[in-house]
């Protein structure tokens, strides 16, 4: 954990700062889990070990909350996060068709992050935009009528925003 820790340090300060603010640290744990997860990106047991040790808390407390909300997550997720819709209109436009691009292109399946984390990929059942089917949602931006040849563009265009320099 010390490693992990030294590794973090500056992490570690902007949540410390964060937990410091806090009027009530009692019935704070959500909060802070979703602070951290902010800062971190995701739960590791040695962060999850901390927030216990900062909120007096005992540590199967907070790992149970953290597992019990499918928010949180243990595991690191891409900087992009694609989401293909499965939902029954979608997945009668081809949305599998699309997810299995994805899949190919990434070297990843759904539900796993690229080594790089750079992007992690996942279905959903319905992302409610039915008439835009099928639908991709990268982060928050939402592309209606998707084929599985836009694949490469969409990848292609999110790596390109980490070459950019400002």
């Amino acid at each position: 954990m010390y490693d992990f820790y030294l590794h973090n340090k500056q992490l570690f300060d902007q949540l410390d700062t964060f937990i410091d603010s806090l009027e009530n640290k009692d019935s704070s744990l959500i909060q802070v889990l979703h602070h951290a997860q902010g800062i971190f990106g995701y739960l590791p047991k040695e962060v999850q070990l901390y927030i216990s040790k900062r909120l007096n808390i005992a540590s199967a407390k907070v790992y149970s909350i953290v597992n019990f909300y499918s928010y949180f997550t243990t595991e690191p997720k891409g900087k992009y996060k694609i989401s293909v819709c499965l939902g029954a209109v979608c997945f009668a436009k081809g949305a599998d068709k699309i997810l299995y691009e994805f899949e190919k292109q990434l070297g990843i399946k759904a539900g796993q992050t690229s080594k790089d984390l750079l992007f992690s990929l996942d279905g959903l059942r319905c992302v409610g935009a039915c008439g835009l089917a099928p639908v991709v949602v990268v982060n928050s931006k939402v592309y209606g009528q998707f084929k599985p040849e836009q694949v490469n563009d969409v990848l292609d265009y999110y790596k390109s925003l980490e070459n950019t320099t400002i």
